[in-house]
């Protein structure tokens, strides 16, 4: 599993990360030139097995596909969304919309950690644990159990998707409240879908 990480040395404190909307089979090519730019930028990957005639072959798919995360300041926005192969910053209410850190160092740390990651469908509900140990210590996701394995399931909300990574029950610990509590009849207000529009 490889994760394209690249920090500028000078990133402001006060920049916030964000999600640009690419073109299809863009992803590397994007975060290769925001880097050049300056922005630090995360293109999470994993891998996959594909069967070829003669052999197997195993090959690096990004995590969000059409995705690239960006850590900047507004007022280089035109910079970002000028990038060939961007679309747009993802927004919401017509403003481009920050990602949690939390939510960003999560996924970053899951792809380092040496464990089995890959995309996974959002919950919206389940049973939300802590990490108690292991280079995933601290990190907060809803538990998934399938017989014998267990998955936390990570979320990047803005987006509507989520990752799963492989853990041991001993791991983890039942947080005393459930932090996706709110109800659920009415999914998009839980999760607005993301507006490609450019803000």
């Amino acid at each position: 599993m490889l994760s394209i990480s690249r920090r500028s040395d000078q990133t402001n404190p006060e920049s916030n990360w964000y999600a640009v909307y690419t073109r299809h089979q863009h992803e590397t090519t994007v975060a290769e030139i925001l880097t050049i730019k300056g922005f630090e930028t995360l293109l999470p990957s994993y891998q996959v097995r594909r069967r070829w005639q003669d052999r197997v072959k195993f090959i690096s798919m990004p995590l969000f596909p059409c995705y690239v995360f960006v850590r900047a300041c507004l007022d280089r926005r035109l910079d970002i969304v000028t990038t060939p192969g961007i679309h747009a910053l993802v927004s919401n209410a017509g403003h481009p919309a920050p990602i949690p850190a939390a939510e960003i160092d999560a996924i970053q740390r899951a792809v380092e950690s040496g464990s089995r990651v890959e995309p996974h469908p959002l919950l919206k509900c389940g049973a939300w644990v802590r990490v108690k140990c292991g280079p995933l210590e601290g990190v907060e996701g809803i538990l998934e159990r399938k017989k014998n394995l267990h998955r936390l399931v990570l979320s990047v909300e803005m987006l509507g998707k989520a990752v799963s990574v492989e853990v041991d029950g001993f791991q983890v610990e039942r947080l005393s409240r459930d932090r996706r509590s709110i109800s659920i009849s009415n999914p998009r207000a839980i999760y607005p879908q993301p507006d490609y529009r450019i803000a």
